[in-house]
């Protein structure tokens, strides 16, 4: 399959390189709104095409899928754009951003025949597959603990009184969207929807949440995240069962994931060693998706992403984080 890129940041460099390294898909052109920056992407990754009219990228019938990477705020334009082009869409989380843009999104890819994907590369790496099955070996689950608390590089600009997008609320920016949704999506991706959420954020001077505690009820147990870009986590994240618990090192990556055998007082490693690049995984799963037309694989990634979705906004609202457009 052939795609093209929306965004020019790092994580697009990523995707391109995964995709290069998997041979599951192959760059055909890039979009930016400055033909000077798109021409200079374009040579630099290896595109034969770029864009500084978006109308006309995606008019081009040389693509199969685009891959979405604009900033959070812009993601919704941007994929709707896709859809009404008949081009299946990869979208960096998050894909949306509340149930309305969601049910949106949903029915206007029914009316055009083409697929939308969420992009959480940790859902689909070989360590988080072994994660699932190896879940109910804990036994009963009554206590989980997930953090990604990770200073960003881009705070001490914040600092100096700039204003970076992902520290803005115009650019849909904060600690919940940014990297509450990867422990967020797992939790749900694991144990399915909870009963109520809490989030406790801690506000930066311009609103956005810097960091903040997100509580999801269950129903005999509690699920709680850390998620920080203002400061640095040392902890793994663990999941505690009656039988036992297991531990992983990282949310996203899962490098290192142990079993703790409350019974027979041991522990063994459950980890595999698998791709640095991890988002060939995402990649792979997308390409094949879309090859085979599998509805059921469709049918659960689109309905966890609503899920994401749904409860993000109700955390956020909370506190009255809301962002354009809402």
């Amino acid at each position: 399959m052939k795609f093209s890129t929306i965004g020019t940041s790092w994580i697009t460099e990523s995707f391109i390189a995964a995709a290069k390294q998997s041979g599951a898909a192959e760059l055909h052109s890039v979009y930016s709104r400055r033909d000077e920056n798109a021409k200079a992407f374009a040579e630099k990754n290896g595109a034969s095409k770029w864009f500084s009219n978006l109308d006309e990228m995606l008019q081009d019938d040389g693509v199969d899928f685009i891959y979405v990477a604009s900033p959070n705020i812009l993601h919704y334009e941007h994929m709707m754009a896709c859809i009404e082009n008949k081009k299946h869409v990869f979208c960096e989380k998050p894909m949306v951003l509340n149930e309305t843009q969601w049910n949106n999104a949903r029915e206007a890819a029914i009316a055009n025949g083409v697929y939308i994907f969420e992009g959480f590369r940790h859902l689909y790496s070989p360590n988080y597959l072994r994660l699932k099955e190896s879940l109910s070996h804990v036994g009963q689950v009554r206590s989980v603990m997930l953090q990604y608390v990770q200073y960003s590089s881009k705070y001490d600009a914040y600092k100096d009184g700039k204003a970076p997008n992902v520290f803005s609320k115009e650019f849909a920016g904060g600690a919940l969207m940014d990297l509450g949704v990867y422990p967020l999506s797992m939790a749900i991706d694991l144990f399915g929807e909870p009963e109520d959420i809490n989030y406790f954020p801690v506000l930066l001077e311009n609103g956005t949440d810097g960091s903040g505690t997100l509580v999801l009820n269950y129903q005999s147990f509690i699920v709680t995240i850390l998620c920080s870009k203002v400061a640095q986590g040392t902890i793994p994240s663990e999941i505690h069962g009656e039988d036992g618990a297991l531990r992983m090192d990282h949310i996203a990556p899962i490098d290192a994931l142990s079993f703790y055998d409350r019974k027979a007082k041991e522990t063994k490693e459950l980890a595999e060693k698998q791709e640095p690049l991890d988002m060939i995984y995402e990649l792979e799963a997308f390409v094949k998706m879309v090859k085979e037309q599998n509805e059921q694989t469709y049918s659960n990634a689109l309905e966890r992403s609503r899920h994401v979705a749904k409860w993000t906004a109700k955390a956020r609202k909370q506190h009255h984080i809301e962002f354009p457009g809402e």
